[in-house]
């Protein structure tokens, strides 16, 4: 159990950290080279099995101390080599520095599985439940105490944790086996472990030069001055005396009046925000007032406002100056608000402290649907980087924020005349702003409103567009005041339905007027034929597929791949473009590394014997597949149940994996008076059952259950999860039994397959989430499961 805790944790905490260093998107190849190792790990012990089973009790110790040292160590090299993905279109250097990452992250997964793996050649076949019961229960463990461990460690000191963890593991491994002599080698383990830290460097973070942390740390007098750390995010804050922070996303360019003195914070190396000096006198933020976020304030003064993301308080302050007097301000990450509040309020000030002011540290959609407030103004703050954005780094990111059903939540909540207001970085050519502006009017037709155009607002500048939805119609009054508060700052107006062709590309020139037309084509009802037609994928983002970041298609990518000598890169959506090509090569290499082994045994004609490989190679394939695949669909589903992402993975994952090892420990029971192929048949068909009724009553009892406190839909989580885990725990331990009977030499080229299986379903699940929805991703698995009825590999061990 400390061996799979130990290995999971490694697996969630390299994700923290190459989003860290690298971008979200990174988390998607730690998953698949965790299952690589997996995989590798059942191939070479199958080259060699009869060593394996004489050398148990020294290969067993061996692989728990590799692990422990090789995951400090494979994690420090690999973050010392250079890579840039856009460069592996033009340069073959970039290729050879990946597959380098992918072996040094994959070896300590390799060493921790290839000991799981042995013990299940060891011990005899009525011991198989209770390993892997044991595997999944401690991995579940794992997950759940490395996630809290992150709210109060460093991610770099909790990996020498986790490493010393793994030296402690093979301290109990050597006192279980009969090696001898044991104190020696445990004494002898400990002196190495102990040289091994002493001999390394010190772990520090080399972040990508491509962030925007390490872009402003070049530059001259930029220092860190403080850190904190949880699984939403590591912050950094940042200042410069010398050269000062001067973040106004959006700011006009005719403005004169100097930002106040800035703190930056940095969420996991990018995503720049400030903390701003409160100021002495409030026109001393009239520079806010510059950019096109403020639109709003100057149609109507709002008496209620609410601020979703509200974080370091710039959005506060810009209402502060424009005297609005009832603010509900919404943040999800404490550690910001502590930040602001407690630790530098003698800097920022009571930006949150005041009476004007209502903190709520919760998720905006969980919040509207507890409050029945109504509000005059709603406001989305600016909460993505600029560079990361510009560059579809967060294409694979799930956001419930922007698609169309939360549109209508926040839509609900608008007084007659109240405005939702979304500001958004620009990108070009343009598509961020032009799907945020197609999933509002979608949004508003599904509420059957009329008169849908005269509804819409948009602006732009350089940097940013603004899109204001009216719960009513705007009125001449107010877009002549658009109109000048436009032409006073230099934007440009996208859209209104009144705007004519000529007005709408004055300032921010371009070469076409791409947003005016764009926008006129969603508004006609000729959504369709804009998304079929243009460069981007534009296709309003909904709960089922909650992708709103992914633009890519492929005629687009070709294109940019073909202008990649002009300029044509910074095209490309590279957050997708890594998806697929992790499980492009990933796939490759599970391929190969399947049928390797069948190359490199002795040969067998024997019919019986071909068929019994392809059964291996189709029964657990199909459960590697179709595990991850539901575990990552219904991680998903309960993200909108439990609307805090860490609440949603902690849960799932630990109840998934602890009731699959409840169920892995409980088949052997349900095999005592049965075959061991009725008992999978029986577990599979209940779970195929469960799954399907799930996605039928699943929305239902969302809607049905959302207004209660978040504790008690935890408890409903694990309790929901818990019978589907239990089923999904017995497949595996059952056909590892069966095989134990008459082809024992085959279990570690089963245990391959299943980690290969599970490393093309981790990027598979996403692929078919983003073009298909999280529906199909269960539908999938399900028909999975239910090929595995005819594909049992124990036929021939034993009677049906």
């Amino acid at each position: 159990m400390l061996l799979s805790a130990s290995a999971l944790g490694y697996e969630l905490l390299l994700m923290r950290l190459f989003s860290i260093i690298q971008w979200h998107h990174f988390a998607y190849l730690v998953i698949a080279l965790a299952l690589l190792g997996y995989g590798i790990s059942g191939s070479l012990l199958y080259l060699r099995p009869a060593i394996v089973l004489r050398r148990f009790s020294q290969l067993y110790g061996l692989a728990l101390l590799l692990f422990a040292l090789s995951s400090i160590s494979g994690f420090m090299l690999a973050q010392s080599i250079s890579f840039n993905i856009e460069e592996l279109f033009w340069n073959p250097s970039q290729i050879l520095s990946l597959i380098l990452i992918f072996l040094l992250l994959a070896l300590p997964f390799a060493f921790a599985a290839s000991a799981i793996c042995m013990t299940f050649m060891h011990y005899p076949s009525d011991t198989i439940s209770k390993l892997y019961a044991a595997d999944l229960i401690g991995a579940g463990l794992g997950a759940i105490i490395t996630l809290i461990a992150i709210y109060y460690v460093m991610p770099q000191n909790l990996l020498i944790g986790l490493s010393l963890t793994g030296v402690v593991a093979t301290l109990i491994a050597i006192w279980e086996t009969d090696i001898k002599p044991k104190t020696t080698l445990q004494l002898l383990t400990v002196a190495i472990s102990a040289l091994f830290f002493v001999i390394i460097p010190d772990l520090k973070l080399n972040y990508s030069p491509y962030k925007s942390l390490a872009q402003t740390l070049n530059i001259k007098g930029a220092r860190i001055i403080d850190q904190r750390t949880s699984p939403l995010g590591h912050l950094t804050l940042v200042v410069n005396p010398q050269i000062p922070f001067r973040h106004a996303p959006g700011l006009s360019l005719l403005n004169t009046v100097e930002p106040l003195e800035q703190i930056g914070l940095f969420v996991d190396g990018d995503n720049l925000s400030a903390i701003t000096r409160y100021p002495q006198r409030r026109e001393e933020l009239s520079y806010l007032d510059q950019t096109t976020s403020a639109l709003a304030y100057h149609l109507k003064t709002p008496d209620k406002l609410l601020v979703i993301g509200s974080g370091t308080g710039s959005d506060l302050l810009q209402a502060h100056y424009h005297r609005v007097e009832s603010i509900d301000a919404l943040e999800l990450n404490p550690q910001i608000i502590a930040l602001v509040n407690q630790d530098y309020r003698s800097f920022a000030g009571p930006v949150y402290d005041n009476p004007f002011t209502q903190l709520h540290i919760k998720e905006a959609r969980d919040y509207l649907l507890e409050s029945q407030q109504q509000y005059d103004l709603i406001k989305l703050s600016l909460t993505e980087g600029a560079s990361a954005s510009s560059s579809g780094l967060y294409a694979l990111n799930e956001s419930y924020l922007y698609t169309r059903e939360a549109m209508q939540l926040y839509l609900s909540r608008l007084r007659p005349e109240g405005i939702l207001s979304i500001t958004r970085w620009i990108k070009l050519p343009p598509r961020d702003s032009l799907k945020l502006f197609a999933t509002a009017h979608q949004a508003l037709q599904a509420m059957r409103l009329d008169n849908i155009e005269k509804r819409l607002l948009m602006i732009r500048n350089w940097q940013t567009s603004t899109l204001l939805i009216k719960n009513g119609l705007f009125t001449n009054r107010e877009l002549e005041k658009s109109e000048q508060f436009c032409r006073t700052r230099l934007f440009d107006q996208a859209y209104h339905h009144q705007l004519k062709a000529e007005q709408s590309n004055r300032y921010n020139l371009l070469s076409e007027a791409n947003f005016y037309r764009a926008t006129r084509q969603i508004a006609s009802g000729e959504l369709e034929n804009l998304i079929d037609n243009y460069k981007f994928e534009l296709r309003p983002a909904t709960d089922d597929r909650p992708y709103f970041n992914h633009f890519f298609k492929w005629q687009s990518f070709i294109e940019a791949l073909k202008l990649r000598g002009s300029g044509g890169m910074p095209l490309i959506e590279w957050g997708y473009v890594v998806l697929l090509l992790s499980l492009g090569i990933t796939g490759l290499l599970s391929g190969l590394l399947i049928l390797l082994p069948l190359l490199l045994m002795p040969k067998n004609p024997s019919p019986s014997n071909s068929n019994l490989s392809g059964s291996v190679i189709g029964y657990f394939g199909a459960i590697g597949l179709a595990f991850l695949l539901i575990e990552i669909g219904t991680i998903q589903k309960f993200q909108l149940f439990l609307h805090h992402p860490i609440y949603a993975i902690a849960a799932s994952l630990t109840a998934f994996l602890c009731f699959s090892g409840l169920g892995s420990y409980l088949s052997e029971r349900l095999s005592q008076n049965q075959s061991y192929k009725q008992s999978t048949a029986k577990a599979i068909l209940a779970l195929c059952v469960i799954g399907l009724g799930y996605m039928l009553i699943l929305p239902v009892l969302f809607d049905a259950l959302t207004h209660l406190p978040v504790a008690i839909k935890i408890a409903i989580t694990i309790l929901l999860i818990a019978p589907m885990a239990i089923c999904m725990g017995m497949p595996f331990p059952l056909a590892i039994a069966a095989m134990k009977r008459n082809r024992a030499d085959q279990i570690p080229w089963a245990w391959g397959i299943n980690g290969y299986a599970s490393v093309i379903s981790a990027g598979l699940s996403t692929v078919i989430a983003i073009q298909y929805g999280f529906k199909t991703v269960l539908l999938c698995a399900i028909l999975l499961y239910l090929t595995t009825l005819m594909t049992f590999p124990g036929n021939a061990a034993e009677p049906d």
